[in-house]
Order: structure tokens, then C-alpha cells, then sequence
């Protein structure tokens, strides 16, 4: 996401990353673990040494913490508390780098790849 311009981040009316892949981190990462903060009620164990927050591990995948309509406008439950995978996924041109698997994600729900917001910002003529 951009510090410069937070108001203009694309995830705020997307999800299609929530409803696409598989979430799965460490099992650490749960709330019932010492410095855990994904919320245990909302995943499911992925052995051995993992967890996936439910809803993702099936064929039409859909984060339970996913809250809203994808496209529209859509927000994260867990925002704060959500796993290092959800923190690592950049929505593509984030820091102006283009990122495929977000545009993979968006064209299965029928929106079209994120274009370079910030290029005449960054770029005067």
C-alpha cells in the first residue's frame, strides 16, 4: 500500500485476493499462540505445521473475514490481527511494482488488472 497516497488504495472496493486463494501461514501465527494474533475461531489447521483461514481451503474460495462485496466495496474483519500472508500480498503497482497474482485474482471476478495510479505523481513532464 502506499503511504503517499493511502486514500487510493484499490483494496478497499476489490477482495478478489480474499476470494481466490488459499490463505495458509504458519500455526504460530494464531491467537492461541505467544505473539499469535489471527483470531483461532476463524481457522482451520493445515498439518502439520500449518493453519488456513477458513473458507479458503476449497474449490471457490472466500475468506470468512472478507466483509463486503468484491468490486464494490469490501473490508478486512481482522485487518489488524490478519497473518503475514495477507500482509505480504501487494495489490499490483503497490510501491510501483506491478504484481501479477493480484490481476489473476481480479480477472476471476471480472475486473480488469489495476493500472499505475502514481505515475504522473511521480513522473511530472
Amino acid at each position: 500500500m502506499s503511504s503517499v497516497f493511502p486514500e487510493l488504495n484499490p483494496c478497499v472496493s476489490c477482495g478478489a485476493c480474499c476470494a481466490f486463494f488459499q490463505v495458509a501461514f504458519y500455526w504460530g501465527e494464531g491467537s492461541d499462540c505467544e505473539g499469535g494474533t489471527v483470531p483461532t475461531e476463524l481457522v482451520e489447521d493445515l498439518p502439520p505445521y500449518r493453519r488456513v483461514m477458513k473458507g479458503t481451503n476449497q474449490p471457490n474460495p472466500r475468506c470468512v473475514a472478507l466483509q463486503g462485496e468484491i468490486g464494490k466495496s469490501v473490508h478486512c474483519s481482522i485487518y489488524a490481527q490478519r497473518s503475514t500472508t495477507c500482509r505480504a500480498f501487494p495489490y499490483s503497482w503497490a510501491n510501483g511494482e506491478h504484481h501479477p497474482d493480484c490481476d489473476k485474482a481480479r480477472a476471476r471476478w471480472g475486473l480488469p488488472p489495476l493500472e499505475p495510479p502514481f505515475a504522473l505523481a511521480q513522473n511530472p513532464s
